[in-house]
């Protein structure tokens, strides 16, 4: 027996009536039962992924994923998100005895979203719940995500489709004050020339990547582009998989409303259930779309599956 649908917090909040409007249009919690903990990743169906391994004309691959390294896009905006620290443990080291076989062994200490990386469900709450009606307590310290943590996104293979703004625009870049907004997103569908389905994985390109990979990291974070609060209701619309971009903080930063800190993440990821990926690297995309004249492709972008974890490294791979 399936236990009730799980109901949105009665917690005082102190987020605006518009955000609780939205929130109410866009909420998904008990469309795929009480107990589920993956959200719109429902929505990429066997079905879904047939169709999707059309999408492969000449086999070109692009990767996504920016380098590892120390110096990487963290700048200290953000609090405990490091850079990944490289370092050996093992070097050309005989473990089995003088002239046996030599290893090299490697640690890396890092913040699991510090580069390229997923947002799992439980990445922010607010009124006191994750997706799902979950409550944020089941995030401790020695246990992490007891629910809804980045392990549970198996399987994360479906179309993709990229959102080129930027270029739908005439532009290099966007504006660091470009709230990306729903209309926007209507003006890049039209660019590409193809329609965004269900269980369709979206990647918006604002072309603000280029600001760190020209070597401002401070900059890339501060201020930005991102998307708009209201571009949660066109995703939910078009019943999205997953969100991707090429940002710092995924969202407009500073916040379009003021004070009003991440509303898209709350919206996506708690209301929704729809995970979002930020620092994609999506510039060699753009130019490879347009080169071949279709924005439409197979995007392999399984998370590493760290139990208990709010986020994770990925190297996605778009297939044309």
């Amino acid at each position: 027996m399936t236990s009730p649908s799980p109901q949105p917090s009665a917690q005082p909040s102190a987020l605006p009536p518009e955000f609780h409007d939205i929130a109410k249009r866009v909420n998904n919690w008990g469309r795929w039962g009480s107990d589920d903990e993956i959200g719109t990743l429902n929505l990429i169906t066997d079905e879904v992924v047939r169709a999707a391994t059309g999408e492969v004309r000449t086999g070109h691959r692009v990767p996504l994923a920016l380098p590892l390294k120390e110096d990487g896009v963290q700048s200290g905006l953000i609090p405990g998100r490091i850079n990944p620290f490289h370092t050996m443990v093992q070097i050309n080291q005989e473990i089995f005895g003088p002239g046996t076989v030599a290893c090299n062994d490697d640690a890396v200490t890092m913040g699991l979203q510090s580069a390229t990386h997923w947002d799992a469900l439980t990445h922010v709450s607010h009124s006191g719940r994750f997706y799902n009606g979950r409550p944020a307590s089941t995030v401790t310290a020695h246990r992490g995500a007891e629910f809804s943590g980045i392990a549970t996104m198996r399987h994360v293979v479906s179309r993709g489709v990229l959102l080129d703004v930027a270029a739908a625009k005439g532009l290099d870049r966007l504006p660091a004050d470009h709230a990306v907004t729903p209309e926007d997103l209507d003006e890049a569908e039209e660019f590409a020339g193809t329609k965004v389905r269900s269980g369709d994985i979206v990647l918006v390109r604002t072309g603000q990547v280029q600001v760190y990979l020209a070597g401002d990291k401070h900059g890339y974070g501060y201020p930005s582009p991102g998307l708009s609060v209201r571009t949660p209701e066109w995703f939910h619309a078009r019943d999205v998989a997953a969100v991707a971009n090429d940002t710092l903080t995924f969202e407009i930063f500073p916040p379009e409303i003021e004070n009003l800190w991440l509303p898209v993440h709350a919206l996506d990821l708690v209301e929704m259930g729809m995970p979002q990926g930020q620092n994609w690297l999506l510039e060699e995309l753009s130019t490879a779309c347009a080169q071949e004249g279709r924005y439409a492709f197979l995007l392999s972008a399984m998370p590493e599956p760290f139990v208990g974890a709010t986020g994770t490294p990925v190297a996605p791979i778009a297939v044309l």
